[in-house]
């Protein structure tokens, strides 16, 4: 059996820091100078230094990303934990730093990370995260801001650049909440993933999750694909979207996606963007392309939030949805599935992966 990625997360995973687990990840660099290069890729706008990781040797180039959205620390974690497994178990990786070459930036947005950390600390109090969660608003969306909106951008712009093009980009990303699991696929792949979306499917259902369904018909230029997939978000259609409401202004905040630059950058890539809940919502009877549960969720969320920061209780607004939280380690394995199955859709001559 070939060695899957899904093996590269630690027996009780924890939630790291940007610049707490940067020493491991360089000296993990450092004892594998042949197939492993630790850049410093520049400051963050409070700061804190950015940097990309390039593993193996291989032709086809792939680039990983996380931490877009600052309140979405399990992308960034699974990364740093695929940088750090990997090299520890080289022998076991040997095909896949052979075959592939990888370009990761483990965490695009630490200025963000550090602002959540209030958070994160309470893991998985969901109380914790409803009044502590902070969310960049357009024009300051880093996955909306290649390649120069922020000094965030440039800097992971630049790095990317001089490595492409690509046969595959996966930017990791989450939801606060979910009624489960959702995959988006950008639209030149769309139907040539059946079997990529197929097996992602069973493999939420072996974690436990059913898909998060919901259809919605292009807008802000979300295609519905099949239950639990969409197509991946565009810039271009953000801006249409805004400026069809007359909101011209809130337009001019969308740059384009982390995805639109890759695919930019040339040749054929696949791209995908993982969204996994923090929280799951229980949902018995789902309707088809409409979460009725989480839509519901996310009407309350305002109540919520105001009672929470007047120090009151909200059991009884949160008690309907019955949130429970999606371990991290549950959530790291999805994220790497995800990554094994689309690497295994772009090359599939290459992956060294049987299931």
């Amino acid at each position: 059996m070939a060695y899957s990625l899904t093996n590269l997360i630690d027996d009780s995973p924890q939630y790291r820091t940007h610049g707490g687990v940067r020493d491991d990840i360089e000296a993990a660099c450092a004892r594998h100078p042949d197939i492993a290069t630790f850049r410093e890729l520049g400051p963050s706008e409070e700061g804190a230094m950015l940097y990309g990781v390039r593993l193996g040797t291989g032709k086809r180039t792939v680039s990983l990303i996380a931490g877009n959205h600052a309140d979405e620390p399990v992308g960034p974690e699974t990364l740093r934990s695929f940088v750090i497994n990997a090299l520890a178990n080289r022998n076991k990786m040997e095909p896949w730093f052979r075959r592939l070459q990888f370009l990761i930036v483990p965490h695009t947005n630490p200025d963000g990370e550090a602002r959540n950390r209030s958070w994160i600390e309470d893991w998985p109090d969901p109380k914790a995260y409803l009044q502590h969660a902070v969310r960049e608003q357009p024009g300051r969306d880093l996955e909306y801001g290649y390649p120069s909106m922020r000094p965030e951008n440039k800097h992971v712009s630049s790095f990317l650049e001089a490595h492409g093009p690509f046969a595959f980009h996966a930017s990791l990303h989450g939801m606060s909440a979910g009624e489960g699991a959702m995959l988006l696929i950008n639209r030149p792949w769309t139907f040539r993933s059946q079997g990529l979306r197929d097996a992602f499917v069973q493999a939420a259902a072996t974690e436990g999750l059913p898909m998060h369904d919901h259809n919605r018909k292009g807008e802000k230029g979300f295609f519905w694909i099949e239950p639990g997939f969409q197509t991946t978000p565009r810039g271009d259609a953000m801006r249409t979207y805004f400026r069809a409401r007359g909101e011209d202004a809130t337009a001019r905040q969308f740059h384009d996606s982390s995805m639109e630059f890759v695919m930019g950058l040339g040749g054929d890539p696949l791209a995908l963007v993982t969204e996994l809940p923090l929280f799951l919502v229980k949902n018995e009877n789902p309707t088809p392309g409409r979460p009725e549960k989480y839509l519901a969720l996310r009407e309350r969320l305002p109540e919520i939030k105001a009672r929470l920061d007047r120090g009151k209780e909200v059991d009884r607004l949160l008690a309907p949805f019955d949130l429970r939280p999606v371990p991290l380690k549950t959530a790291m394995r999805l994220h790497l599935q995800a990554l094994e199955l689309g690497l295994e859709t772009v090359a599939p001559d290459q992956v060294p992966t049987e299931h």
